[in-house]
């Protein structure tokens, strides 16, 4: 029992002992459990102090952001709607421009429509008024329905020449402009082979002047004074660098000693204006043709044959002023006339009946340059009409060969102009040549119908021509000058270029009593 007791309180102590420590353990458990507790406590609360501060912070941050963001967006979008008012501005301005726009359209379709009715009524109004005009002509006329019509055709025609010509004008002043251009970059030089010094002794008079202050008077205000004197006289005054001087150019002699008188009268009277310029070339167009009779009348009297017409003499004194090959055609006649006399002599034939052979068989040469046909041709014709001896007559038409000669007396003419000819220095074929084509140029132009007369000048580089103003219409002279150039080109070969230069002019004179 005694065991057990001590076993009992063996246990029971154990137990106690167990007990007690169960009850430190315990109590150093719950302590260190309190202590991890706390801890753990700190620990959280430390975390949720940390993640409240991260999470201020993130909150901080994210609204920054936000405000940073919304600023960015107002800013564009205030952006945005300045540019969409200055679009819907710029929209509304062009609408307003438009609405302007079609309201001047508006009210320019409405005057043009108000326009169109009122050229349709004029219209109307023109055409019964034509239409009364066709029927007054036809009763007034009295035409046939044949005469009306080709009548009528005649204005259709002159109606579309008008507009051709005025077509042709306008395309010929745009092809220039354009050609301008081009022509700018070419140089286009014609150099005439002739005699050059021989051809300026005989195609330009000298007249002096006082001083060099008359070429400024002769020139007159805008060119008028010498362009007044070109137009009458057909002569070109070169008013260039030499002192005190004025060179006439021209190929015809008659014209040009025409305008050196006229000149020089003008340079002594000091008056020097278009009326007055025409005063002095009527002067010298008489004082030329009295000083063409005196030297037609001093060739008979040098040869020594009498008895010839009035107008024959005065054909022989125009010959002074005539060359052919360079060679004087009176001088040239009248050194014929000596030589038939003296093989006429020689031979024992009438003497005087060769010399009149010999002075006349080449009188075709006065007037060669202003009718159709050769010298001989025109020569005849007029020893004919001024009845002339056969003899002399068939002297004329063979002196050349064309016929054949029918007395030793033209066989004696034919021998006289062949050593007149031929002799050294006499003829110059280069001016010949020259002065032929002048003529021709002339002739060409002359033949056209409502031209009154026309001059070549500057060396044939330009022909002037002066036209009836009742026959040509300005219309017309441009389909005139350039028909004239066509024929030009077609009929004549020259060097560089020949300006056409076509004038009308109407004038109407009235005196005041």
């Amino acid at each position: 029992m005694l065991y057990v007791l001590e076993a009992v309180i063996i246990i029971a102590i154990c137990v106690a002992g167990c007990f007690v420590a169960f009850s430190n353990y315990k109590k150093n458990v719950e302590a260190t459990i309190g202590n991890a507790e706390d801890k753990a406590r700190e620990i959280v609360d430390e975390a949720l102090k940390t993640a409240e501060t991260k999470k201020r912070e993130g909150l901080l941050e994210i609204k920054e952001e936000s405000i940073k963001t919304k600023n960015e967006l107002d800013k564009e979008i205030k952006e945005r709607r300045a540019e969409a008012q200055r679009y819907e501005r710029r929209v509304q301005q062009k609408e307003e421009s438009i609405d302007k726009k079609a309201d001047a359209l508006e009210k320019k379709e409405a005057s043009l429509a108000r326009r169109e009715e009122e050229l349709a009524k004029q219209s109307a109004v023109v055409a019964r008024l034509n239409e009364e005009r066709i029927q007054e002509l036809e009763r007034i006329s009295g035409l046939t329905s044949e005469q009306a019509k080709e009548h009528l055709l005649k204005i259709v025609e002159d109606e579309v020449k008008h507009e051709t010509a005025v077509m042709i004008k306008e395309m010929e002043s745009r092809a220039k402009e354009e050609a301008d251009k081009k022509a700018k970059e070419y140089v286009v030089t014609a150099i005439q082979k002739c005699a050059a010094d021989h051809v300026s002794e005989t195609t330009i008079s000298v007249v002096q002047l006082p001083n060099d202050e008359m070429k400024g008077r002769i020139i007159g205000r805008e060119g008028r004074n010498i362009r007044t004197l070109e137009t009458l006289t057909g002569v070109e005054l070169i008013i260039d660098d030499t002192p005190e001087a004025v060179i006439l150019s021209g190929f015809d002699p008659i014209r040009r000693e025409v305008a050196r008188i006229a000149l020089e009268k003008l340079i002594v009277d000091g008056r020097i204006h278009p009326a007055r310029i025409e005063e002095m070339v009527e002067k010298a167009q008489r004082e030329v043709e009295i000083m063409i009779k005196e030297e037609g009348e001093a060739a008979t009297l040098e040869v020594g044959v009498h008895g010839i017409h009035p107008e024959l003499v005065k054909l022989l004194g125009k010959m002074k002023f005539r060359t052919s090959y360079g060679q004087n055609a009176l001088k040239h006649s009248i050194e014929v006339a000596h030589l038939t006399g003296l093989l006429a002599a020689e031979m024992g034939l009438d003497v005087r009946m060769a010399k009149r052979a010999g002075l006349l068989h080449d009188i075709g040469k006065a007037v060669d340059h202003e009718m159709e046909g050769s010298h001989i041709q025109l020569g005849a014709e007029l020893c004919r009409k001024y009845k002339e001896s056969p003899i002399v007559i068939n002297a004329v038409e063979s002196h050349h060969g064309d016929v054949e000669a029918q007395s030793l007396i033209a066989c004696l003419v034919q021998a006289a102009d062949t050593i007149s000819a031929a002799r050294p220095g006499a003829r110059r074929e280069t001016l010949e040549t020259y002065t032929t084509r002048l003529k021709q140029l002339e002739d060409i132009t002359n033949n056209f119908k409502g031209v009154d007369k026309s001059f070549a000048i500057q060396a044939g580089r330009e022909v002037r021509v002066m036209v009836v103003p009742e026959q040509i219409s300005d219309a017309d002279m441009v389909l005139l000058a350039r028909d004239i150039s066509k024929q030009i080109e077609a009929e004549l070969e020259y060097p560089g270029q020949i300006k056409v230069n076509v004038i009308r002019e109407s004038r109407v004179v009235e005196y005041a009593k």
